[in-house]
C-alpha cells in the first residue's frame, strides 16, 4: 500500500476508519443487546460505568487533557443522553429489530429540524423531497408492522428525539469549546454513569418489574453482559469521533450501511420478527431516501447556512474600473 502523503488523503483515511469503527460497534451492540433481552431477559444498563473506566485510563495515558465545560451545558447534554439511552434500550426491548432500526431513520428529519432551528440551515427542494421519502418509508413500516404497540411506539419516539438532540449537542459542544472527542467523553461519561447508576435500577424496575440484584446470572448471560459493555465503549467513543468530524445529520445519513446490516443480521439471528412485504418495502424506501438525501445535500445549495442579514458589497478602487470584489456576507 503506497504511503499516505497529502493532508486530504490522511483525512479521507481517518474518515473511513472512523465510519468502519462506528458501523462495527453500532451493529454489534444492537445484536448483543437484543440477544440479552430476548434470550436471557437482561435489560439493565452498565455501559457508561465501563466507559467511565475507559476515560480514566485515557486520562492517565494523556489522551484526555484538562478542559472546561460549563455545568449547565454538561447537565443539558447528560439529560438528553440519558433519555436517549433509556429510550433506545426500551425501544429495542419492546419493538422488533426491524421497527427499532427503521424508526431510527427518522432521526434524519429530526436532526434537520434542530439544524434549522438552532443553526439556521436551509435545504433545497430535492433535499426536502428525500427527507419526505424517508418519512414515508418509516410510516409504511409503522402502520404495517403488527408487532408495533403504543408503548413501543412512544419509546421509539422518545428515543429518536432525545438521540437526535444528544448528537447535535456532541457536535455543538466540541466546536464551541474546542474539545476533542476524548475530552468531551471525559466530561460526560462520569456524569452519565453516576446518574444512570442512581436512576437506572428504579427505571428498570418500573418498566420491567425486575431488579438487577435479583437477576439469575449464568455463564452465558455474563459473557454477553461483558461483551455488551466492551462493545459499548467502542460505540460511545466512535460516535463522539464521527460527529466531531462531521455533523449530526451527516452522521445519520452516511451511516445507512448500519441500517442495512442490522436489518439483515436481525432477520437471520432473530427470525422474521415483525417482517412482511410492507415492512420490507418501507425499509427499501427509507434507505433509498437516505441515499438520495446524501446526494442532494452534498450538491451546491442543497444544504447551506442562511445569512442573518442582507449581504453588504465591499467597494474598492477596482469597482470604479468595473471590477467587483466578493460579497462580504455572501459566503458562510
Amino acid at each position: 500500500m503506497p504511503p499516505v502523503n497529502t493532508k486530504a488523503e490522511r483525512k479521507a483515511l481517518l474518515d473511513v476508519g472512523s465510519w468502519l469503527f462506528n458501523i462495527t460497534t453500532s451493529v454489534g451492540i444492537i445484536m448483543v443487546n437484543k440477544q440479552l433481552m430476548n434470550y436471557y431477559g437482561f435489560s439493565f444498563g452498565l455501559h457508561f460505568t465501563m466507559t467511565t473506566l475507559m476515560t480514566v485510563v485515557l486520562r492517565c495515558m494523556g489522551y484526555i487533557q484538562p478542559s472546561n465545560l460549563p455545568v449547565l451545558d454538561l447537565a443539558k447534554f447528560a439529560l438528553s443522553a440519558n433519555f436517549s439511552i433509556v429510550g433506545m434500550n426500551v425501544s429495542l426491548m419492546w419493538n422488533s429489530v426491524g421497527f427499532y432500526q427503521i424508526a431510527k431513520l427518522s432521526m434524519i428529519p429530526v436532526s434537520c429540524v434542530f439544524e434549522v432551528l438552532f443553526d439556521k440551515i436551509g435545504y433545497s427542494r430535492d433535499t426536502k423531497l428525500s427527507i419526505m421519502v424517508v418519512l414515508f418509508g418509516v410510516a409504511i413500516c409503522t402502520v404495517s408492522d403488527v408487532s408495533v404497540n403504543m408503548k413501543g411506539f412512544i419509546a421509539a419516539a422518545i428515543a429518536v428525539w432525545s438521540t437526535a438532540l444528544q448528537q447535535y449537542y456532541v457536535h455543538y459542544l466540541q466546536k464551541k469549546y474546542s474539545l476533542s472527542s476524548f475530552d468531551l467523553l471525559g466530561h460526560t461519561a462520569p456524569v452519565q454513569a453516576a446518574s444512570l447508576i442512581m436512576a437506572g435500577p428504579l427505571v428498570d424496575y418500573w418498566l420491567t418489574g425486575s431488579r438487577v440484584d435479583s437477576y439469575d446470572y449464568n455463564i452465558y448471560s455474563t459473557f454477553f453482559i461483558i461483551l455488551s459493555c466492551l462493545i459499548a465503549v467502542g460505540t460511545n467513543l466512535s460516535q463522539f469521533i464521527c460527529i466531531g468530524r462531521f455533523t449530526a445529520v451527516s452522521f445519520q445519513v452516511i451511516g445507512h450501511m448500519k441500517t442495512v446490516l442490522v436489518l439483515v443480521l436481525g432477520f437471520f439471528l432473530f427470525g422474521r420478527q415483525g417482517m412482511n412485504i410492507q415492512v420490507v418495502l418501507g425499509m427499501i424506501l427509507a434507505v433509498v431516501g437516505m441515499i438520495w438525501y446524501g446526494n442532494a445535500s452534498s450538491k451546491p445549495g442543497g444544504k447551506e447556512k442562511r445569512p442573518f442579514s442582507t449581504p453588504i458589497l465591499k467597494v474598492s478602487k477596482g469597482a470604479a474600473n468595473g471590477l467587483e470584489d466578493e460579497d462580504v456576507g455572501g459566503k458562510v
